[in-house]
């Protein structure tokens, strides 16, 4: 995945396409927790100088999608059990209020984009694909809060799902998933329905249920 200067690029263009792409693989968990990176690895995976891998380690810190010791070691989070459930408490209470807040625009059309997403998802795990799966879950969620037109409030869950990501390719080795998440079909039948209570404990229950069996 070469991000090689062309001449019409400059260093702040290298720089912002390395961190979108790296950021990318944190969040669909393509990185296991606490797996060291370092800038002579990224710049040569991804065909860049040092100053764009630094200023994207940097930006990327900066959200908690990596780490960085006092010694300057790079790696993707570990997070504590506190931690997990502080993220988990952080989805229960904006998520429902994400998809409430979409309800009133969910036509048909987005519920069919959602059922395709789906059917995706549940192919993810028939094929036992971590990455695809995390990236169809997070496709499927995020289709449906674009709707609630909460711009900052959608930021901030995406903020939490980058923090997760090396977290979520943990939880789904540990599950050994062999069906699709069914809160989904749930989430599904109260868009249809218009059922805003059972929407709110169908997305509630989806994003905090998996990350309980990571909590010790």
């Amino acid at each position: 995945m070469l991000l090689q200067n062309r001449p019409s690029d400059s260093v702040t263009a290298v720089h912002d396409r390395l961190y979108r792409s790296l950021r990318t693989q944190v969040m669909h968990g393509e990185f296991a927790p606490g797996q060291p990176l370092t800038l002579r690895g990224i710049g040569k995976t991804y065909g860049v100088s040092m100053t764009p891998a630094r200023e994207a380690v940097r930006r990327l810190v900066a959200e908690g999608a990596l780490t960085m010791s006092s010694s300057g070691r790079v790696s993707t989070p570990e997070l504590s059990n506190e931690r997990i459930e502080e993220m988990a408490a952080i989805r229960a209470l904006l998520e429902p209020e994400l998809a409430s807040r979409a309800l009133p625009r969910a036509h048909f059309a987005l519920i069919e984009r959602l059922q395709t997403i789906n059917a995706a998802n549940a192919e993810a795990v028939a094929k036992q694909d971590a990455v695809a799966y995390i990236r169809t879950n997070l496709e499927f969620h995020r289709t449906l809060y674009l709707r609630a037109q909460a711009p900052a409030m959608l930021a901030i869950a995406e903020t939490v799902w980058l923090q997760l990501g090396p977290t979520m390719r943990a939880l789904y080795g540990r599950l050994r998933r062999n069906e699709p998440p069914q809160h989904h079909r749930m989430i599904l039948a109260a868009l249809r329905a218009g059922d805003e209570p059972g929407l709110r404990l169908a997305v509630r229950t989806d994003v905090t249920q998996g990350l309980r069996h990571l909590v010790t």
